[in-house]
């Protein structure tokens, strides 16, 4: 393959790339009301070739709850899961779902950055997108020969506890919160069992990044409205949250395609933060 895509990919390109031995698409549709209604639609219908990747099995690890909803699984599940894909390290890896890139293709995107793999991209406007174009769907898993590989996730390129601690109190951090704005000012939390924020965060929701066709918006609209917001700190001074390291991931992405790179996740968010009673909220 001659060209690396790191950030989005049309349904054009992806059509052009399907089928290619050195390509890996994944399908990363989830309902956090319904966990397994992704995995069914993806059953009925998706884009031929695609692997599923389920956000509680594939992309999670459940058992650890003080780091929130949605924690990183460790090296050997997530290798194991890449294997059953075969996944190898020679791989352009393009992730989608149906909801533009926040349930769960951004997440995927990024465990894949985790892995020291650049080569991954997300199918901007999703599988609306890949329908809105007239391309193939198919039915049923695919078989897909597996590979043997182990990788590691680089903890050290993920923000936690105490790094956001601090950033309360650093004029110089900046911590964007993805989650919709009545979820952030505390006024309905549908999901985690304290509503609000952490002091000091300024909200981002993820559709923002996003136009009327649930597309992202263009690299330079995107990289005006981050810059606003960061105030001239550098993207390495931004740090990212939503409910569970889910969502962050779409304004992680959408920074790196307006050429803002080095900007991080803080993986447990605000379910992870609230797991310790003594951790200080904020609401309105």
């Amino acid at each position: 393959m001659t060209t690396t895509l790191r950030t989005l990919v049309t349904a054009a390109e992806l059509d052009l790339l399907r089928g290619r031995d050195d390509v890996l698409i994944i399908d990363c549709r989830f309902d956090l009301a319904d966990v397994d209604k992704g995995e069914r639609e993806y059953l009925a219908a998706h884009i031929p070739g695609a692997v599923y990747a389920h956000l509680d099995r594939d992309l999670s690890d459940l058992s650890r709850r003080e780091l929130g909803r949605h924690p990183l699984p460790d090296d050997d599940a997530f290798s194991a899961t890449l294997s059953r894909w075969g996944w190898r390290d020679d791989m352009q890896v393009v992730a989608y779902d149906d909801a533009n890139g926040a349930l769960a293709a951004a997440r995927a995107w990024w465990m894949f950055r985790l892995i020291g793999h650049d080569r991954v991209a997300v199918l901007d406007g999703g599988l609306a997108a890949w329908r809105a174009g007239g391309f193939a769907l198919e039915s049923g898993a695919p078989r897909r020969e597996p590979s043997d590989v182990q990788v590691t996730i680089d903890r050290d390129a993920v923000a936690w506890f105490a790094e956001v601690e601090r950033g309360r109190s650093d004029a110089a951090a900046l911590l964007l919160d993805a989650r919709a704005n009545p979820r952030y000012r505390g006024e309905v939390e549908p999901i985690d069992t304290v509503a609000g924020h952490v002091p000091g965060a300024i909200n981002r929701p993820f559709s923002e990044n996003l136009d009327a066709n649930g597309r992202f918006k263009s690299e330079a609209q995107l990289r005006h409205e981050f810059l606003t917001l960061m105030r001239g700190r550098a993207a390495a001074q931004t740090i990212h949250m939503c409910g569970s390291g889910v969502t962050a991931c779409h304004n992680l992405l959408a920074m790196e395609h307006a050429g803002l790179a080095g900007s991080r996740v803080f993986a447990p968010s605000w379910s992870g933060w609230i797991a310790d009673s003594s951790r200080a909220v904020a609401a309105g």
